[in-house]
């Protein structure tokens, strides 16, 4: 286990800019509006050939809706870490709040950085004076923004560390299957999430819209790791007005594009609505390995025959998702929550699947001499081979003579017949086609 370093502080002092600041990234959401970062939010950092993972954790306040789960997640992340960085605004001066902060890491048996953002140079150091009256010996004046002073930090942060391995910098993501957690506000993402982790790692609410930004939490179980990405609520496009919300939702559509499955988490209390198909729509737009997940099933009056009638309604409305696995789940109480994983595991395996060249073209000669493709302006549409070019999806192209003129049907009846001699039947499939190149024409 790579060294844990958590950034804690009031809202708005700028702990989500450092965070991106130090792992180089624009993983943490950054508005200039107190209170967007709720959860906890960890990224892989490097310093000096020196590896660590930082934490990005909620303003502590008072006041807010969410202020108890947040100072929570605060106290959670300060436990959890090896070093503990307090971020004042230099700006704003001291407040209430950081003198509660302060009281309490003086009692933690850890080292504990002090830093004063928004001290864009030398000469804006006088403002440090005020904050001596917390009784603190050292202070680190720096701009997380502009990079002035957050060499130092690290410098020292490092320094007090023994224990902080040095190394390749490893990308778990890499090794993990990464699992995008989608869905409309208050669906339960952050709570299948917690039930999956087995500890509060999320703020969860009844106010729709508790999450802000995409929070990634890893897990492993069977020796197998997972990447749990869970997103802001996707809103339909009419009722989004508020650029933070804007910011949010453009990040949990990003999720997807960089997920291996999207776990696609619905109502079943509500019933499955048109937002839950437009969203499932976006993750089948991207290529995504696809689980349909009917969350809150412990509310929902039933007897032997619901849940049919529920997956058949289901298969109606999103037919272009007819290969996606459906479950019926609970966060709450955790029905079927860990079976989550053994069709994620069967979906992945489909999705990264590869195709011998010749297995592929067997397959095509079959397919055709089973339903020829109909005529264009009266040629018969040949074709002349296939091959997989990717996986992830499962990309397949097919060089023939009129590719413009493959019909939808055929494309779709092609990608059914290869299904059945596959067995791909849980993961998206495309079929690409394209003009045979090198042929010389006659004259």
């Amino acid at each position: 286990m790579k060294p844990i370093v958590a950034i804690v502080g009031r809202p708005n002092v700028g702990k989500s800019t450092l965070f991106n600041r130090i792992t180089r990234t624009k993983d943490a959401l950054v508005v200039n509006f107190p209170g967007v970062t709720r959860d906890r939010h960890y990224g892989d950092a490097r310093w000096n050939d020196v590896e660590f993972t930082l934490v990005d954790t909620g303003g502590f306040t008072e006041g807010d809706d969410f202020a108890d789960e947040i100072r929570f997640q605060v106290h959670q992340a300060i436990a959890d870490a090896d070093v503990i960085i307090l971020l004042l605004d230099g700006k704003e001066g001291i407040s209430p709040f950081d003198r509660e902060i302060v009281d309490i890491l003086r009692t933690v048996d850890k080292p504990v950085f002090y830093a004063v953002n928004k001290i864009d140079g030398a000469e804006q150091e006088v403002s440090l004076a005020d904050f001596y009256q917390l009784g603190l010996e050292t202070l680190y004046p720096l701009s997380a923004e502009h990079r002035y002073g957050v060499t130092d930090l690290l410098d020292d942060i490092i320094a007090t560390q023994a224990g902080f391995g040095k190394g390749p910098l490893e990308d778990p993501i890499r090794k993990v299957i990464r699992l995008a957690v989608v869905g409309r506000p208050n669906v339960g993402k952050s709570s299948l999430i917690n039930r999956i982790l087995g500890e509060k790692r999320l703020v969860v609410s009844d106010i729709p819209g508790t999450t802000r930004d995409a929070i990634d939490s890893l897990w492993e179980i069977n020796a197998k790791s997972y990447l749990l990405v869970d997103t802001a609520g996707i809103r339909r496009k009419g009722k989004v007005h508020k650029k933070l919300e804007k910011f949010s939702i453009i990040k949990a559509l990003r999720s997807l594009d960089c997920c291996d499955v999207a776990l696609i988490v619905m109502d079943a209390a509500e019933g499955v609505t048109d937002q839950d198909i437009s969203i499932a729509g976006y993750a089948f737009e991207r290529g995504c390995g696809c689980i349909l997940l009917l969350n809150k099933w412990d509310l929902v009056g039933k007897d032997s025959k619901t849940a049919k009638v529920y997956y058949e309604r289901l298969r109606e409305q999103a037919k272009f998702l007819n290969f996606a696995p459906a479950m019926t789940i609970s966060a709450l109480t955790g029905l079927r929550v860990r079976k989550i994983f053994t069709q994620v595991d069967e979906v992945y395996d489909q999705y990264a699947h590869r195709i011998s060249t010749g297995q592929l073209n067997k397959f095509l000669e079959r397919a055709i001499e089973k339903n020829e493709p109909s005529l264009h302006r009266g040629k018969r549409i040949k074709f002349y081979y296939a091959a997989q070019i990717s996986t992830k999806p499962p990309t397949i192209v097919c060089f023939v003579n009129y590719p413009q003129a493959v019909h939808f049907s055929y494309k779709r009846y092609l990608i059914n017949q290869l299904r059945k001699e596959t067995s791909l039947d849980k993961a998206p499939i495309r079929f690409i086609f394209r003009q045979r190149e090198g042929r010389k024409k006659k004259r």
